[in-house]
């Protein structure tokens, strides 16, 4: 692949990770929140998991290969998590793209090497 191309895919997968990171947070933070500031205290462990995952998007930024495996192992393990839920729709809309952005964080830095 070619620097450009790399580049592109670099920054669209740190985009769409932001992205979900940030809204999964931030509905896991408001979902049950009902009563303002204290309800919101009483659900943030709730968003514990999506805050692990603003930590993994730092370490993919920074070293490809190993936010990438540590983000597609986060991934399967969502996976797994919300199959126990039974619910289709959010093991697509939330798992697939993990595991999917996991697997080109590799591939970018198998292309190119780290920076």
């Amino acid at each position: 692949m070619s620097d450009k191309t790399i580049n592109i895919l670099r920054c669209v997968a740190r985009g769409i990770l932001i992205i979900i990171a940030a809204a999964a947070f931030i509905f896991a933070l408001l979902s049950g929140a009902e009563s303002g500031m204290m309800g919101i205290i009483k659900n943030s462990p709730n968003a514990l998991p999506w805050l692990v995952l603003f930590i993994l998007v730092f370490v993919a930024w920074k070293w490809e290969m190993i936010g990438g495996l540590v983000i597609l192992f986060f991934g399967i393990f969502s996976f797994f998590f919300f199959h126990a839920s039974g619910s289709l729709p959010v093991l697509l809309v939330v798992t697939l793209p993990l595991i999917i952005l996991g697997i080109l964080f590799i591939a970018i830095s198998r292309g190119q090497g780290s920076k």
